[in-house]
C-alpha cells in the first residue's frame, strides 16, 4: 500500500498537476458513490465544473467590463438626457440617486460626470467634502444606508441540516442496507408477526439512521466552522477620513460619500471616483482578465470594486456600494461552487479505495461461503427447492451482512478524519493569531523544512524610531527629546530648513488630528519613524505641506528601493527629494552639505565618511536611510521620471526596530525541529546581518550576501550557495522568488515564506506554503497567501509548524486505529464464514463498529492538541511515507492479537465459558462482540501515542476524546443489557462483563511491549559526507540528512591511508591525509603529482599561495570525483563545489550511503 501512495504522489501543495489526478482517477474501475464511499481521488468532475464555472464567470466579467467601456464610446457621441432627482432622494437630502451614479462609474460617462459639476459636483449632490468626508450624525447616515444600500453583496444562503442528512442517506452502502432492511422486515413480519418479525428489519434501520445523524451532524458542524472561517478572510480595514478624522474602517461600513485612502496592495472596496492622488496604477485583471494596468488620474477618474492598486496612492470618493457596483451585480447572476480537497485528502481517499476493493472481495467471498453452507444444509435435508420464512431470512441475513462488511471495511472516515482535524486547527490557529485561508496549508506546514521569513514586523517589532542621525556631517544620537533639540541648535538654518522639507513631503504617512483632539501620525513604521523625528526637531508638517506644491510622487516599491517627490517651491522653481535605501541613495549623490550648511562636491574621503557611518549604524542593528535633494530646471515636466542622480546628500539617519521578544527561542525550536529559517531583507547587509546574529539564525558557517551579488551568479553557482545562505539582504521580489524556487525544485525543500508588499506576491504563490503578514500586509499580499499572520510575529508561524505537524501526527494516528479495525473485522468475519458457516458480527453490530471507528474515532484521535515534542522530531519533507513502519508494526501486532482473541473465543468459548443450551449461540457471539468493542475502546487509547508508551499523558485536557470515549462505553453498555432484540445480543453476567473488559485491556500492555520493538524494516538515518579540501588536505566531514541536531556518527566507509602521505596531519574530527583517499576497502587512484603545488617542485605540502591553491584543489577535486564516480556508482546522485578555495566540497547527496 505505501508503494500505492508513493506512486505518482508527492506532495506539492499548489503545484499538482490535473494530468496526474486524472491518471488516479482512470484506476478506479467501479465508482459507487463519489459522495463517500469508493471516491477515488478528489472529486474531480466537481472540481472541473468550478473550474470552468470559474473561467466562464470571468469570461462574464470581462464581457461586461467591456461592453460597458463599449458603450462609453457611443455615450460620448450621444447627447445626455436631463436628470430627473427622485422624491425619495431629494427628502432624504440627496441630489443624485444610486442608479445615475451606477451608470457614470460603470459607464466611464464623463460627459454625465461633467454635467453633474465633476467630482467636487457629485460630492455636494451626495452632502459630502473631498477634504472632512462624511458627518457622523447618525441619523443622516441611516438616511444615506436607505437610499444608497451597505456594501455587502448578496450571499446564498448556507446549506440546511436536511441537506447534509439527505446527502448522508446518498451513500450507496447504505441505500443497499435499507433495502435489506425493508425485506427483513417485510419477510418478518409475514412469517413471525408483528413485532416479533421486525425486530432484525428494525435493529438495521435503527443502526443506518444512527450512522446518517452522526455523519450529517459533523459536517454540518464543520460546515458552519468553515463559514465562520470565511467571513474572518473577507474582513478587510481601510483607511477612510470621516468628519475630518482619518481612521481605520471595516469595508462593509463603507457608504457614498466616504472618502477612501488608496496605496499600493489595498483593493478598491467599492465603485468610486478619483479625488487626489500620484502615479496611481490599477489592476483590473480580476474583472477583465487584462494584464495591462490602467492609469487612473483627473482625465479618467474611475474606480471599480474589487481591483487592486497595483502603484501610487490617492483618495478616492465612494459613489456605488454593495450590489449596485458592477462586481455586485455580476454576483448577483454568478456563483463559484466547487470544493477542492487537499493533498492529504486526495491521498486517503486512494487508500480507502484499495481497502474497499479489498472489503468488497472479500464480502463477495465471504456471502458466497455462507450460501453455500446453507445450500449444502438445504441439499442433505433433501430441501433444495423448499424454502421457509427462517431460511429466506437467513439468506437475507447473508446478504446484510456480505453488505455491512463492505461498509467496514471501505474507510470512508479518513477523508473525514482530515476535515476534522483541520477543522479543529484552524479554530485553534485563529486564536493563536493564525488565519488559514487554504486547508492545505495546515497540513503542508506540518511537512515544512525552511522557511524564508521577511525582517521587519516579522523578527522585529515594526515600532520604528530615528535613534541616530548624521546630519551634515554630524554624527548624533538623538533618542531622546534633549538630544533632538542639541542638533536643531547645532545645524544651520538652510540645512534644518532643507532637512524638515524632505522629511514632510517625501512621505507617504500624515499628521492628523484624532477624535481626541491629539496629533496622532498615519502610515508606513518608517514614514512614522521619520515624521516622528521631524516633529522632535520642532517641524510643523501642515506648514511644511502647504509651504509648497506637490506636483509629482513616486512611491516607495522594493524594486526600486527609494521614494521621490518634486516640489513647487514658494518662491518659484522645482525641487526634488528623494529618499531610500543608503548604499543607493549616496551612489546617486554627487554633493553634499557640509557642517557650515555650504553644498560641496562629494570627494572619495567624505564618500568613506559616509559609507563608514552607513557601516557603523548597521553594525548596531539600525535601519539606514539616506536623505537627498536637487534642484530641477525649469524645463521639468511632471510627465517625465524623477531623475535617478545630480542629487546633494542631506545625511543619513538610523532606524532602531528592536527584536521581538521569543524570536531567538522561536529560531532555536525551528532549529531543533529541523526547520531551517533564513532571513530575507531588504535591508543593507550589516543591519541584515547583526538582527540575524541577535535572532540566532546567522551561525559562524552560514552565508549572508547581497540580492545584487546573488542574482548575477549563474543557476550552478546558487546552487553550491543556497544549502549554507542564512541572510539575503538588499533582496528584490525577484531574488526572494528565485530563491524559493531553487530550494522547492532543485533541493527539494518544503518551503515557507512570509511576504507583506504587493511585489512578494510571486514568492509566495511560488512556496508551498505563504504566509501574509495581516497589519503590514497588502490585499495582494494576504490574497496570494495561504496563512494570514494576524499579529505579524515570527513565533506566530511556528505555531502554525507546530499545529500543521499536529494535524498529520493525529491522522496518523487516526488511521492506525482505523486500519486496525478493518483488517480484525474482515479477518474475523470472512475467517468465521469460511470455517463454521456463520458469522459471529452481524449487520448491526457492524454498524456499531463502524460508527465506533469512522465518526467517533475521528472525533476522538483527529483533534487531539499538540505538544512540545512535536518540535522535536525532523520534519517530514516532501516525499515523508505516509503510512511509516511504526504504524505497520502497531497495526499488524494489534490486529494479531485481536485476531487470535476473537478466534479462540469462536472456537473454544463454549468450553471455557461452560456454555450450553439454546442460548449458548447468543450469548458466545455477544461475548465476541462486546469483547471486539472493547479491544477498539482500548486501542483508541494505545493511538493517542504511536512510540510512546506513556499514552495518558494530556488525556484529562483533551475533552472531546474523553467525551467520545465515555459515550461509547455507555452506549455499548445500553446495546448489550437493553437492545438485544435489535442487536441480536443478550445481557451477560458480571463474570462475562469483566471478561471482555479484560480482553480490550490486555492489548494495551500488547500496544506497549510492540513500541519496545523497532520498526520493521527501519531505515537508518541517511547521512552523507563532504569531502573537502582545506589547509590540512582533504577532510571527511558527515552530516544527518534530516538535519537534526544529532551528533553525527564518523563516516565508517570513507577513509585515508596515512602511508601514502609524506605531511600527514589530523583535524579536530577526522583523519586527514593528502594522497591516500579510500572508500571501504578501495583505494581512490589519484597520481600524487595533483597534491603538489609547484608541479614537480619541491615538497608535499597542501598549500603554497592562494592562486596555486585555488589551480591544485579544483583539479584535486575532479580527480577524486572522477574516482568517487568509479567506485560509488549509482550511490553518487550529485556533486558540486561550493565556498571557495578554503572550502571545495561535495555537498547535498554527493556520497550518500546508509549510516
Amino acid at each position: 500500500m505505501e508503494s500505492y501512495i508513493l506512486k505518482d504522489y508527492e506532495v506539492k501543495p499548489k503545484h499538482s498537476s490535473e494530468e496526474a489526478l486524472q491518471k488516479w482517477r482512470k484506476l478506479c474501475g467501479f465508482v459507487k458513490n463519489p459522495k463517500r464511499r469508493f471516491r477515488f481521488t478528489a472529486n474531480l468532475s466537481k472540481r472541473y465544473e468550478a473550474q470552468a464555472m470559474r473561467r466562464t464567470n470571468q469570461e462574464k466579467l470581462r464581457v461586461a467590463v467591456l461592453v460597458s467601456k463599449a458603450a462609453f464610446q457611443f455615450i460620448q457621441g450621444v447627447q445626455p438626457s436631463d436628470y430627473t432627482v427622485p422624491e425619495e432622494v431629494k427628502a432624504a437630502g440627496f441630489g443624485i440617486c444610486g442608479e445615475e451614479l451606477g451608470s457614470i462609474v460603470e459607464g466611464h460617462d464623463l460627459k454625465k460626470l461633467k454635467i453633474h459639476g465633476g467630482v467636487a459636483g457629485i460630492a455636494e449632490k451626495l452632502s459630502t467634502s473631498t477634504l472632512n468626508g462624511l458627518t457622523t450624525d447618525s441619523d443622516l447616515l441611516n438616511r444615506r444606508q436607505e437610499i444608497f444600500g451597505i456594501n455587502k453583496f448578496t450571499e446564498s444562503e448556507g446549506r440546511s441540516f436536511l441537506v447534509f442528512v439527505w446527502e448522508a442517506l446518498q451513500d450507496m452502502t447504505l441505500m443497499i442496507l435499507g433495502v435489506c432492511a425493508f425485506v427483513s422486515l417485510l419477510v418478518g413480519i409475514v412469517m413471525e408477526g408483528w413485532p416479533k418479525g421486525a425486530h432484525d428489519g428494525l435493529g438495521i434501520v435503527a443502526s443506518i439512521l444512527l450512522v446518517v445523524f452522526v455523519t450529517a451532524t459533523s459536517d454540518y458542524r464543520q460546515s458552519l466552522q468553515f463559514k465562520d472561517l470565511d467571513k474572518e478572510k473577507k474582513k478587510i480595514a481601510i483607511q477612510v477620513t470621516r468628519n475630518g478624522y482619518r481612521q481605520k474602517m471595516s469595508i462593509y461600513d463603507l457608504l457614498p460619500g466616504d472618502i477612501v485612502h488608496l496605496a499600493i496592495g489595498d483593493q478598491v472596496p467599492a465603485d468610486g471616483v478619483f479625488v487626489s492622488g500620484f502615479s496611481v496604477l490599477i489592476d483590473e485583471s480580476s474583472l477583465t482578465g487584462e494584464s495591462e494596468p490602467i492609469m487612473v488620474t483627473a482625465d479618467n477618474p474611475f474606480l471599480l470594486s474589487g481591483t487592486k492598486v497595483q502603484d501610487g496612492s490617492c483618495k478616492m470618493m465612494v459613489t456605488t456600494v454593495g450590489m449596485r457596483t458592477q462586481w455586485g451585480k455580476l454576483m448577483a447572476t454568478l456563483s463559484e461552487g466547487g470544493d477542492d480537497e487537499t493533498p492529504l485528502q486526495v491521498k486517503l481517499n486512494g487508500v480507502a479505495t484499495i481497502i474497499g476493493k479489498v472489503g468488497l472481495f472479500f464480502a463477495i467471498v465471504t456471502f458466497a461461503v455462507l450460501v453455500q453452507g446453507l445450500m449444502s444444509r438445504k441439499w442433505q435435508d433433501g430441501t433444495y427447492l423448499r424454502w421457509s420464512g427462517d431460511e429466506a431470512l437467513e439468506m437475507l441475513e447473508f446478504f446484510a451482512v456480505a453488505v455491512t462488511i463492505v461498509v467496514v471495511a471501505v474507510p470512508e472516515g479518513l477523508p473525514l478524519a482530515v476535515t476534522l482535524s483541520l477543522a479543529f486547527a484552524m479554530k485553534k490557529m485563529m486564536n493563536d493569531k493564525a488565519l488559514v485561508r487554504h486547508l492545505a496549508a495546515c497540513e503542508t506546514m506540518g511537512s515544512s523544512t525552511c522557511i524564508c521569513s521577511d525582517k521587519t514586523g516579522t523578527l522585529t517589532t515594526n515600532h520604528m524610531a530615528v535613534v541616530k542621525s548624521c546630519i551634515c556631517m554630524n554624527v548624533k544620537e538623538v533618542n531622546k527629546p534633549l538630544d533632538a533639540s542639541s542638533l536643531c541648535s547645532e545645524l544651520p538654518d538652510s540645512a534644518m530648513k532643507i532637512l524638515l522639507q524632505s522629511i514632510f513631503n517625501n512621505t507617504g504617512g500624515e499628521v492628523v488630528v484624532n477624535k481626541s483632539g491629539k496629533s496622532e501620525i498615519l502610515g508606513t513604521p518608517t514614514d512614522t519613524a521619520l515624521l516622528e523625528f521631524g516633529l522632535s526637531l520642532g517641524g510643523n508638517f501642515h506648514a511644511e505641506r502647504q509651504a509648497s506644491k506637490l506636483l509629482k510622487v513616486e512611491p516607495f516599491n522594493s524594486v526600486k528601493k527609494r521614494m521621490g517627490v518634486v516640489l513647487e517651491l514658494p518662491k518659484g522653481g522645482l525641487r526634488a527629494h528623494c529618499k531610500g535605501a543608503s548604499e543607493i541613495i549616496l551612489a546617486a549623490c554627487d554633493k553634499v552639505i557640509n557642517a557650515n550648511g555650504e553644498i560641496v562636491p562629494l570627494d572619495e574621503a567624505t564618500i568613506n565618511y559616509l559609507n563608514d557611518t552607513i557601516n557603523q549604524f548597521a553594525n548596531e542593528a539600525l535601519r539606514t536611510l539616506c536623505l537627498a535633494y536637487m534642484e530641477l530646471e525649469n524645463g521639468f515636466s511632471v510627465e517625465n521620471p524623477i531623475p535617478v542622480s545630480g542629487y546633494t546628500c542631506i545625511g543619513v539617519v538610523g532606524i532602531k526596530d528592536p527584536v521581538r521578544p521569543g524570536v531567538k527561542e522561536s529560531v532555536e525550536v525551528c532549529r531543533s525541529a529541523g526547520i531551517t529559517v533564513r532571513m530575507v531583507t531588504g535591508d543593507n547587509i550589516n543591519t541584515a546581518k547583526a538582527i540575524a546574529r541577535e535572532c540566532g539564525i546567522l551561525t559562524d558557517d552560514g552565508i549572508a550576501i547581497e540580492g545584487p551579488e546573488f542574482r548575477e551568479k549563474s543557476e550552478e553557482e546558487m546552487l553550491k550557495i543556497i544549502p549554507k545562505l542564512q541572510v539575503m539582504a538588499r533582496s528584490s521580489p525577484l531574488d526572494k522568488h528565485t530563491l524559493v524556487k531553487h530550494l522547492r525544485t532543485s533541493l527539494g525543500e518544503v518551503v515557507a515564506v512570509t511576504g507583506d508588499g504587493t511585489n512578494d506576491a510571486p514568492a509566495l504563490h511560488e512556496a508551498d506554503i505563504g504566509l501574509a503578514m495581516g497589519i503590514a500586509g497588502t490585499e495582494v499580499a494576504k490574497e496570494s497567501a495561504d496563512v494570514i499572520i494576524l499579529d505579524d510575529n515570527f513565533s506566530t508561524i511556528v505555531t502554525v509548524a507546530k499545529w500543521g505537524r499536529s494535524v498529520y501526527i493525529n491522522i496518523q494516528k487516526f488511521v492506525q486505529f482505523q486500519l486496525t479495525v478493518n483488517v480484525v473485522a474482515l479477518i474475523v468475519n470472512f475467517s468465521s464464514a469460511c470455517l463454521t458457516g456463520t458469522a459471529p458480527l452481524t449487520a448491526v453490530q457492524l454498524l456499531w463498529v463502524n460508527m465506533i471507528m469512522d465518526t467517533l474515532g475521528a472525533l476522538a484521535l483527529a483533534t487531539e492538541p499538540p505538544n512540545d515534542d512535536l518540535m522535536k522530531r525532523a520534519p517530514i519533507g516532501r516525499k515523508g511515507n505516509f503510512i511509516s513502519n511504526v504504524m505497520w508494526r502497531n497495526i499488524l501486532g494489534q490486529s494479531l492479537y485481536q485476531f487470535v482473541v476473537i478466534w479462540l473465543l469462536q472456537s473454544k468459548g463454549k468450553g471455557i465459558f461452560h456454555l450450553e443450551g439454546p442460548d449458548s449461540d447468543l450469548i458466545l457471539n455477544t461475548l465476541i462482540f462486546n469483547s471486539f468493542v472493547f479491544c477498539q475502546i482500548f486501542n483508541e487509547v494505545s493511538s493517542r501515542e504511536m512510540e510512546e508508551i506513556d499514552v495518558f499523558k494530556g488525556i484529562l485536557n483533551n475533552y472531546v476524546f474523553v467525551a467520545v470515549l465515555s459515550c461509547t462505553v455507555i452506549f455499548q453498555i445500553i446495546i448489550i443489557e437493553f437492545l438485544g432484540t435489535f442487536a441480536n445480543t443478550t445481557p451477560l453476567t458480571f463474570a462475562q462483563w469483566f471478561l471482555s473488559v479484560f480482553i480490550g485491556f490486555l492489548g494495551m500492555p500488547i500496544a506497549a511491549g510492540l513500541k519496545m520493538i523497532p520498526g520493521a524494516h527501519h531505515r537508518p538515518n541517511k547521512w552523507f559526507w563532504t569531502l573537502a579540501a582545506n589547509s590540512h588536505g582533504f577532510s571527511v566531514t558527515s552530516h544527518n540528512k534530516k538535519k537534526t541536531p544529532k551528533v553525527p556518527p564518523p563516516p565508517p566507509t570513507a577513509s585515508f591511508d596515512p602511508a601514502l602521505s609524506s605531511s600527514f596531519s589530523v583535524l579536530p574530527s577526522y583523519t586527514v591525509a593528502m594522497q591516500g583517499i579510500r572508500i571501504g576497502a578501495k583505494k581512490l587512484d589519484i597520481p600524487p603529482s595533483v597534491f603538489q603545488p609547484n608541479r614537480g617542485g619541491s615538497g608535499q605540502t597542501m598549500i603554497d599561495s592562494g592562486s596555486k591553491f585555488t589551480y591544485l584543489v579544483e583539479e584535486a577535486y575532479n580527480k577524486v570525483r572522477e574516482e568517487i564516480v568509479r567506485l560509488v556508482g549509482p550511490r553518487l546522485k550529485k556533486g558540486y563545489v561550493y565556498g571557495g578555495m578554503a572550502d571545495m566540497c561535495f555537498d547535498g547527496n554527493a556520497i550518500e550511503m546508509d549510516g
